[in-house]
């Protein structure tokens, strides 16, 4: 595989490819790598939970190996979900060990390969017996690109540790023996019986003449290589060899892939004996072919395209197996190949060494080029025609030559290492799963279930009295509006409930919060976890457990939405931050840091942290933009352009034409006014990855301008953009069409607004101002940023959202936060004043109907008797 791969890299390099290395041992093939001019990385193999690297910094992931299985998981998750990966599979230990799974109840470990089976693009496998065998993980992804790698390399192997004739004295064959190898299909079928003793019989001739030839050595002996190993096919198998002739013994099942690799090893002829058309070459004939063996087959189209008729080996009819003899009698002279044949099959093993390299290196080119997609600013790569003819020709066999003896032992082991320690971490799972109901079980077993049930009917008994008690005393009423307050003070506090944590107090006391904006799961080892920062996710349901982030949806409803969370990115969180950002957020100052800074280690250190703090609380810069994050210093621009012709790099060059259109749909100005904001090529650099802070004030003014140029920018790209996923800023289909445009929008707001742009070095804390502000003079469009003109556009916007006729076009700006204007507060105050008279009329109505009532008079005078033993006075008394 390690061959293979190191060919395909050279070839893919020389089109233009830039190749990375992950591997998860420090081998001696790492040297062969970096002779090629790619770097090699480790990662630590037992690693659980995955690993901090940044996926989206890669086109696609290119997989070889069977640990690589902790790297496809992590692409399981946001946002590296559809990066594409492709995954070679060149062997059947992975499926061996998914069947010893199936067996033995381990559910778990086979539901994760499937998910790992379902993730990837495209499983790449080197032969067509290979998917059959991992036909029961098929998502449909399968995709079988040949190759005569591992015959070539396991036959150089052998010829370097193996010595014929000593292996045919521990095999008990004699130096003198004539070996022949029948070799079949690596598929059964029901006809391969019949084609095999259809073969056996045309040889008879040629044992006969072994037999009564006067040779010193006429022993001739045929084995059959199949991996059908039950004995109804041995005892088969020695029937029809008696019932041809053969004398016992003559004709032997080999059996095991071992065995098999020995007996071509020793053997001096090879007979393909299946006429079974295949859709690539026979692996076995590839195997005997490196091995140096004169291989004799028929006439199929598979074998015909790589063998010709007597130049790298025979050919007979499939449909007269007898001319197979006339063959045989121009190779063999005197019981052992003649001088023509062996000359024949040293050309077939030399032509084997490096069979099938162009069709697998142009085929594995031809599917990166229809995967893999790029950016704009990315220089596509070369057409595979264009690949050095050298390179298609043969295996990069030169670099591999002091490394020729390295076995297959290690990888094995570490292999099934592997496989092991999935099903320690398994096990690991479900033990401390079992222990926890263990637990339960205790703790339910130990209750004395006739008491507590006592209990909670007294309880219950008890809550009956007392809410009768209740309703039968005079409770004091306040009036309504007592009622009315208190009832809006406890929902407040029912919906404020949570339990501050140390950090949020902290956070509370200090003058800026940094909000680091993530998608998922995958993005959490970037993210930090001191009181200075706080996450906002993107995605509702990878929310960090505990960790007090922000969940966006939540707050802007169109971030539910995943066109908008996709192609807003990042840019996302500001709008759902700014909504109502009283309520969540209490510091001066606010700052924002992508979680891709962090994955670059290109974050704010402690000390260039407190230089930040420290002018912010000094007020150094005043109402100024902090960002530390380069324009130059980006990996996107390494030719160091300007502002506007790197915004067209990597936007497919649409960016100055698209930010035009936009300025002017959003300020009504005429088609032929130029309405490109100038920003100077020189005078220092730019903000790039939403890496910033500046005043909370500043801020919403800033999110005021971004809402109308996202409504602008969506209401012209919209339609062709959702319906097509074609993007005007990508070359081809993209999911964050808008987001590369927005992620530069605060250079232009910040330079034209007459704020100081300051950039703070995230190492050292240094500060230093870029495009100094005495310079912009003359410069700047301060008009068109003007507080004043931003929040009378808004106020109209506001006005015209709240008009009950709504415009008849897209119209994204009402869902990006709040919609308000002076007419929507004098209509609330005008409600609120309506309510309250509404309420104090209705207690007066209450008061005057209560004194109107009419009241019956009482009917007669009661009077009470006297007690009882005093006797009533009489009247004459």
């Amino acid at each position: 595989m390690q061959l293979q791969m190191v060919s395909i890299a050279a070839a893919l390099k020389e089109l233009g490819y830039d190749i990375e290395v992950f591997s998860f041992y420090d081998g001696s093939v790492h040297a062969v790598w970096r002779a090629i001019g790619i770097k090699v990385n480790i990662l630590p193999v037992d690693m659980k939970q995955g690993f901090t690297i940044d996926w989206l910094d890669y086109s696609g992931v290119l997989v070889s190996a069977v640990q690589a299985r902790l790297v496809i998981s992590c692409l399981l998750q946001e946002p590296f979900k559809f990066i594409p990966v492709i995954w070679i599979i060149q062997e059947q230990s992975l499926a061996v060990r998914l069947s010893y799974y199936a067996k033995n109840g381990h559910s778990g470990i086979l539901n994760q390969w499937k998910q790992v089976f379902s993730r990837t693009n495209v499983v790449v496998f080197t032969n067509y017996l290979l998917p059959i065998i991992f036909s029961a993980f098929d998502a449909g992804n399968y995709f079988v690109i040949p190759s005569s790698v591992p015959e070539a390399w396991m036959a150089d192997n052998f010829l370097a540790v193996h010595n014929q004739s000593n292996l045919r004295i521990n095999t008990n064959y004699s130096s003198e023996d004539f070996l022949i190898a029948l070799v079949g299909s690596q598929y059964e079928y029901s006809g391969m019986w019949l084609e095999q003793a259809l073969v056996l019989q045309g040889l008879t001739q040629l044992q006969n003449e072994f037999r009564f030839k006067n040779y010193s050595y006429p022993i001739l002996k045929i084995g059959l290589l199949s991996g059908n190993s039950s004995n109804a096919y041995k005892m088969s198998l020695e029937t029809i060899a008696l019932n041809f002739g053969y004398p016992r013994g003559i004709v032997q099942q080999i059996g095991g892939s071992v065995d098999d690799c020995c007996f071509l090893g020793i053997t001096d002829l090879v007979i393909y004996a299946s006429f079974l058309e295949e859709q690539s070459f026979p692996p076995v004939l590839l195997q005997a072919m490196s091995l140096g063996k004169l291989v004799v087959a028929p006439d199929l189209d598979m074998i015909n395209k790589y063998i010709v008729d007597g130049v790298n080996g025979f050919l007979y009819p499939k449909d007269n197996v007898g001319k197979l003899m006339r063959i045989l009698h121009g190779a063999i002279s005197k019981g052992e190949l003649s001088p023509l044949a062996k000359q024949i099959a040293s050309l077939g093993q030399r032509q084997a060494r490096n069979l099938m390299v162009s069709e697998t290196i142009q085929g594995y080119s031809w599917l990166l080029e229809n995967i893999l997609k790029f950016p704009s600013e990315i220089s596509l790569p070369k057409a595979i025609g264009e690949i050095p003819s050298k390179m298609k020709e043969e295996w990069q066999w030169h670099l591999f030559a002091n490394l020729s003896d390295m076995g297959n032992l290690n990888e094995t082991c570490r292999k099934y290492g592997f496989f092991d320690k999935l099903v320690e971490w398994n096990q690991t799972d479900m033990e401390a799963d079992t222990k926890t109901n263990s637990r339960l079980n205790e703790s339910f077993s130990s209750i004395n279930w006739e008491e507590e049930k006592r209990i909670e009917t007294a309880n219950a008994r008890k809550r009956l009295e007392e809410e009768e008690l209740k309703y039968r005393t005079d409770l004091p009423r306040g009036t309504w509006e007592e009622v009315y307050r208190s009832a809006k003070r406890a929902d407040r506090a029912k919906n404020e409930l949570h339990e501050s944590d140390e950090k949020e107090l902290e956070r509370t006391g200090q003058p800026l919060c940094i909000y680091e904006p993530y998608f998922g799961e995958g993005t959490w080892p970037f993210l930090h976890n001191s009181s200075l920062y706080r996450g906002i996710g993107l995605l509702s349901k990878g929310q960090r457990p505990g960790a007090y982030d922000i969940d966006a949806p939540s707050r802007l409803p169109l971030l539910g939405n995943s066109y908008y969370r996709d192609t807003l990115g990042e840019f996302g969180a500001f709008f759902a931050l700014a909504n109502r950002i009283d309520r969540i957020h209490k510091n001066a100052w606010i700052g924002f840091q992508s979680w891709r800074v962090g994955a670059r280690k290109e974050s704010l250190s402690k000390k260039a942290e407190k230089a930040l703090l420290e002018s912010i609380e000094a007020q150094k810069h005043g109402d100024a933009l902090y960002f530390w994050v380069r324009m130059d210093k980006d990996p996107r621009n390494p030719l160091q352009q300007d502002f506007w012709s790197f915004c067209d790099a990597i936007n497919a060059g649409n960016c100055r034409f698209t930010v035009s259109k936009a300025l002017r749909q959003m300020y009504g100005v005429t088609h032929d006014r130029n309405a490109l904001p100038p920003m100077p090529k020189t005078g220092g650099t730019w903000s790039v990855m939403h890496s910033w802070a500046l005043p909370t004030r500043s801020f919403l003014e800033f999110v005021m301008f971004s809402r109308m140029f996202v409504d602008a920018l969506d209401a012209q790209m919209y339609e062709q953009h959702h319906q097509s996923s074609f993007c005007l800023l990508n070359l081809g289909k993209d999911r964050h069409c808008y987001s590369r445009v927005l992620e530069l929008l605060i250079n232009v707001w910040a330079y034209h607004s007459a704020r100081q742009i300051i950039y703070v070095n995230p190492e050292t804390g240094a500060m230093h101002e870029q495009h100094q502000l005495k310079r912009r003079r003359g410069k700047m469009w301060i008009k068109w940023f003007l507080f004043s003109t931003l929040k009378s556009m808004d106020e109209d916007l506001a006005e015209e959202s709240d008009d009950s006729d709504h415009p008849n076009r897209r119209w994204l700006w009402p869902s990006t936060g709040e919609v308000f204007w002076q007419g929507i507060y004098d209509r609330e105050r005008s409600m609120r004043h309506h309510q309250k008279e509404k309420r104090k009329q209705q207690s007066k109505d209450k008061i005057r109907r209560i004194r109107s009532r009419t009241r019956q008079k009482s009917l007669g005078k009661y009077i009470k008797p006297p007690p009882e033993g005093i006797a009533e006075p009489t009247r004459g008394n």
